[in-house]
């Protein structure tokens, strides 16, 4: 029974996601519209990619800066909070329910609270600045929407890493605190030497998730703006590649497999590093 169940998992594991990632490598080397024939390329659609498609450019920037803004600024926030609220403080419930609340809504509802809050003419921000007779353009402008739809994607992500951690920081042994304490140690020198590296396991979980969160995000963006006028990202151009109107798949196929050697590089990089640390 068990190897029925392993295998059921397998076949649909083979089925749902390697066989899409095959398909979209091998995808990638052609020029295809979904209709016409299969036509051989190469490698001539990730030439057109990095010269002559600009969209390219501002997009792996805005990934680069999504990812950067969520591991240094999101996640720390999210761990200073679970910090925070293991120390059983008062209404500590209250709290873990208000800052995970938005993790259980999707990014494309995060992206229309979004638009209530930044709205040029009618948002809530403005309102609250006065500047309802000199308003900002939080979502038009090119050169300050990405910061406006980042503090709302990293809203959504800082109550996501807390519940991690506060689980991780739950489950590490008090004694191991107490030996610290006992040698004198300072309480943040506990904490970095001492409790952070016991949740390596947690660690790990958490730079997986920043990294996939960074990288493939899309829901956000598309129900501002379809992820134009600033807000370009990697996943918005395979989109658009691929079911926009001009279909490109083998194009939109290179975008994927581009985007998938990004998040690859990240994660086993870090993989690989953990591993020496062990054998050590």
């Amino acid at each position: 029974m068990l190897a029925v169940l392993l295998g059921a998992a397998l076949v649909l594991d083979l089925a749902l996601v390697w066989g899409p990632t095959v398909a979209s490598i091998t995808l990638s080397f052609t020029d295809w519209n979904g209709i016409s024939d299969l036509r051989w390329v190469g490698t001539e659609n990730y030439q057109d990619i990095v010269s002559t498609y600009p969209p390219f450019q501002r997009a792996v920037r805005n990934n680069v800066l999504w990812l950067a803004f969520l591991a240094l600024v999101a996640t720390p926030l999210g761990l200073l909070f679970a910090v925070l609220l293991d120390r059983e403080i008062r209404f500590t419930r209250f709290y873990q329910s208000a800052f995970y609340l938005p993790v259980v809504l999707s990014l494309a509802i995060v992206g229309f609270i979004a638009q209530l809050v930044y709205a040029r003419d009618y948002g809530a921000l403005n309102a609250l600045l006065g500047r309802e007779n000199n308003p900002i353009d939080w979502l038009g402008d090119p050169d300050i929407n990405i910061w406006a739809v980042l503090g709302a994607a990293g809203w959504r992500h800082v109550g996501y890493v807390m519940i991690l951690y506060l689980a991780g920081l739950k489950a590490v042994d008090p004694s191991l605190k107490e030996a610290a304490a006992i040698d004198g140690a300072s309480e943040v020198q506990t904490f970095f030497r001492v409790t952070l590296p016991t949740m390596r396991p947690i660690n790990i979980i958490v730079l997986v998730i920043t990294v996939i969160e960074g990288l493939r995000a899309f829901d956000i963006v598309y129900a501002i703006n379809n992820g134009r006028n600033g807000l370009e990202l990697l996943s918005v151009l395979v989109t658009e590649n691929i079911v926009g109107e001009a279909s490109r798949i083998g194009f939109g196929s290179a975008l994927a497999v581009i985007l998938l050697v990004i998040a690859l590089g990240f994660i086993v990089t870090y993989l690989v590093q953990i591993l020496r640390e062990d054998r050590r």
